[in-house]
């Protein structure tokens, strides 16, 4: 997929999601409610969404303060975040077309995020939110290829993967077949996408 089509995903996923959140109950206990995303709420996930394309200050600013771990950072970050769903939609939209991400990133990995964020919200509230076939295959097949901070070739080395809706085939030995969603799903550590993976 070119780098054009990445972005127009990326920018048509934010306002797809602007209007879920817009559209949540308000009452605390939904945005209290487990998500798919180990450890955080539906809110801190909704709320990481909006991080993504923070000024690189802030972003060296809050790096610092979790000494420049990567998932300290981040996990700190959506936790802290108080913002109200009315905001966390605003800045979705506000950031849509942005196409500012993390150093040391390329445009897939805010796809990757959008994507996969998108079900570990959606799915504990029994929202069915289609995913774009080609690109939950660009992002499952970067997630493959680039190790840190998945590592899906290491975890999954045995086995293949073939989506069974897509055109998407990744490793050698037991065949597990799924639809590309939950595929990507798998990859980036929701085991629970798949039966029979492990």
């Amino acid at each position: 997929m070119d780098e054009q089509t990445v972005w127009r995903h990326i920018a048509t996923q934010r306002r797809e999601l602007a209007d879920v959140i817009e559209g949540l109950d308000a009452d605390p206990r939904v945005w209290d409610t487990p998500s798919l995303c180990d450890g955080w709420t539906v809110r801190d996930v909704a709320a990481h969404l909006t991080h993504g394309t923070l000024p690189m200050p802030r972003m060296l600013f809050e790096a610092a303060r979790s000494g420049f771990r990567f998932n300290a950072v981040v996990d700190r970050m959506a936790r802290a975040d108080r913002s109200t769903p009315a905001q966390i939609a605003s800045t979705l939209r506000a950031i849509a077309d942005s196409r500012r991400h993390p150093p040391g990133t390329s445009a897939v990995e805010p796809l990757i995020d959008l994507l996969v964020h998108g079900q570990d919200l959606c799915v504990p509230l029994g929202i069915d939110r289609p995913m774009p076939a080609d690109a939950a295959v660009t992002a499952a097949q970067r997630v493959w290829d680039m190790g840190f901070p998945f590592r899906a070739r290491r975890r999954y080395a045995g086995r293949r993967l073939v989506a069974t809706d897509a055109d998407f085939a990744v490793g050698e030995g037991r065949e597990v077949a799924a639809p590309i969603r939950d595929l990507l799903l798998l990859l980036t550590g929701r085991q629970a996408a798949v039966a029979g993976a492990g």
